[in-house]
């Protein structure tokens, strides 16, 4: 089949098959006319980097599943090593997303919101003190990265 028909089975961009030949992760065949030419087997591996992908992994991350995909004599202790440091990758990043909503919670709680000038939540930002947010050590304690 051609690119456009696997693009279509697989619901992946051209483009984005094209990369992934490009890069090493799918090697579709060769018709005589020299057009590339997909297999049912090349589909499946396409929507198999579709749901990688879809789930955080990167190209590398990918690379590494589909070795372990291929490989009949794997451990699924291999795959589930990697499946966890994805899934802590991931925690780490819901508790980042968690902080940063917090602190703008607080800075947009704190904002009148109405005709006057003063803003608690520029101030935040540029790190000045407001007299309903406390000291600017507190806000910038809150507007800094955790660690």
């Amino acid at each position: 089949m051609n690119i456009g028909d696997a693009s279509e089975r697989s619901g992946l961009p051209a483009k984005t098959i094209r990369y992934y030949e490009d890069i090493g992760l799918l090697k579709p065949g060769r018709s005589e006319n020299g057009y590339r030419d997909y297999s049912m087997n090349d589909v499946h591996r396409l929507k198999f980097l579709q749901r990688s992908r879809s789930l955080g992994f990167s190209v590398e991350e990918c690379r590494q599943l589909l070795s372990l995909y291929g490989d009949t004599q794997r451990e699924s202790a291999d795959v589930k090593a990697l499946a966890e440091i994805k899934l802590g990758e991931i925690d780490r990043k819901i508790e980042e997303l968690q902080s940063l909503r917090d602190t703008l919670s607080h800075l947009v709680r704190n904002c009148h919101g109405d005709a006057r000038p003063e803003c608690p939540i520029l101030d935040g930002l540029a790190g000045k003190p407001a007299a309903s947010r406390g000291s600017s050590t507190d806000i910038e304690k809150e507007l800094s990265p955790k660690h």
